[in-house]
């Protein structure tokens, strides 16, 4: 009965190493923000992408998808920082979770 309760208490996760291997490709928050331009012109910036992936070549399938445009800036604080003319954030989210760059609970949504 011991042997029972002491299978049922342990944790045994069958996918533990997959869950490693995410977490060692990305580690930090993904912070999505929106800035308000001049009128109604807004900017989405994408700040916390792994320094593994290559920004130029998401910026150019980010743009082709939402039909906006789009550059990678090098930020002094943040470093490089992706940016999407309009109000993505929405896209830009379910994007990085569909592609597997990030998990839901690893990207922030700031602004409005």
């Amino acid at each position: 009965m011991t042997d029972q309760v002491a299978n049922i208490t342990a944790r045994n996760d069958p996918f533990a190493d997959v869950y490693e291997d995410q977490e060692e490709r990305q580690r930090d928050d993904i912070h999505i923000r929106i800035q308000q331009r001049n009128g109604r012109k807004t900017l989405t910036t994408v700040q916390g992408i792994s320094q593994d992936f290559d920004l130029k070549k998401i910026t150019k399938v980010v743009k082709k998808e939402f039909a906006c445009n789009g550059t990678v800036v090098d930020h002094p604080e943040y470093g490089e920082v992706l940016q999407l003319q309009g109000d993505q954030r929405k896209k830009i989210k379910e994007f990085l979770v569909s592609v597997g760059l990030a998990q839901p609970h690893q990207i922030k949504l700031h602004g409005f």
